[in-house]
């Protein structure tokens, strides 16, 4: 999906691609700090605005700030089909997609009475934090943590089906021992009990009355805390394991492929890691 501007086209649009879609410049790296602080900002304004108190006190200037930060997201997002050279792509790309999600629901919200219920779309602007990623000292360390991951998801996988099954089991086994009449009313109810237990949760809105259903709730209950140490310890081992040496972040040029819209190239690199395309 080629996106950036063509050699021809004019100088500001090129320009205004690398500050808005790239962070490898000073004017690029400012833009997405400013941002992000202008995201948090706004969905720090609406948390507020959804307490009775403060908005009952502050509501005037509550909805003029409102104002104020949807009309940036607005700007930002026409600039950005401005600058791009397909606008159809950008718009319906993920990060397209939600731009517009979280700018005109906002928009509506404020204009049309009785649209209240917009106002948790609005929140959707921190999804957008993501774009934080694009920062270079971020991107390394994210890649870090999404290849331990990567090499612990298979004893992941087989830890939560041993979990999944226990839950089911123990579900099953109160369904029988307590029944009907003690609010285990059926086996789904009875294993919703049983992972609410094993987490440690602990809503209390269903809890066994016999001896047997307490100790073997007792016995779920302990289980629950080694329970909740194996994934974090899986985790650790392989970040761990990988670390021989002292870690030191990867470096990135912070350059978007006009081609297929890769990131993450080396600071050496000439060619797209992706497509092959020159960057």
């Amino acid at each position: 999906m080629d996106l950036r501007p063509r050699d021809t086209d004019k100088g500001w649009k090129r320009t205004g691609y690398s500050i808005i879609f790239e962070s490898d410049t000073r004017a690029g790296l400012l833009f997405d700090i400013v941002l992000l602080v202008v995201i948090a900002l706004s969905v720090a304004l609406v948390m507020l605005d959804s307490v009775r108190t403060v908005n009952a006190r502050y509501g005037t200037y509550l909805r003029a700030a409102e104002w104020f930060f949807t009309i940036l997201f607005i700007l930002e997002y026409l600039a950005r089909l401005l600058v791009v050279r397909r606008p159809l792509n950008y718009v319906f790309s993920w990060l397209g997609i939600v731009d517009f999600l979280a700018t005109v629901p906002a928009l509506a919200a404020l204009l049309l009475t009785g649209s209240h219920y917009l106002v948790a779309i609005r929140t959707l602007r921190l999804l957008r934090m993501f774009r934080i990623f694009k920062l270079g000292q971020f991107v390394g360390e994210g890649e870090f943590i999404v290849m331990a991951l990567k090499a612990s998801r298979f004893k992941i996988l087989v830890f939560l089906t041993a979990v999944l099954t226990l839950t089911i089991a123990m579900g099953t086994l109160m369904y029988v021992v307590e029944g009907g009449e003690n609010g285990f009313t059926s086996i789904p109810k009875s294993v919703y009990w049983a992972i609410v237990t094993v987490t440690t949760v602990g809503y209390g809105d269903i809890s066994p009355v016999t001896v047997l259903g307490q100790t073997l709730a007792s016995v779920l209950m302990i289980m629950g805390y080694a329970i909740i140490a194996v994934p974090t310890g899986i985790v650790s081992a392989q970040m761990a394991g990988t670390q021989t040496t002292p870690y030191k972040s990867p470096a990135f040029k912070q350059v978007i492929c006009h081609v297929c819209r890769a990131t993450e190239h080396r600071p050496d690199a000439e060619f797209c890691w992706h497509c092959g395309e020159k960057l």
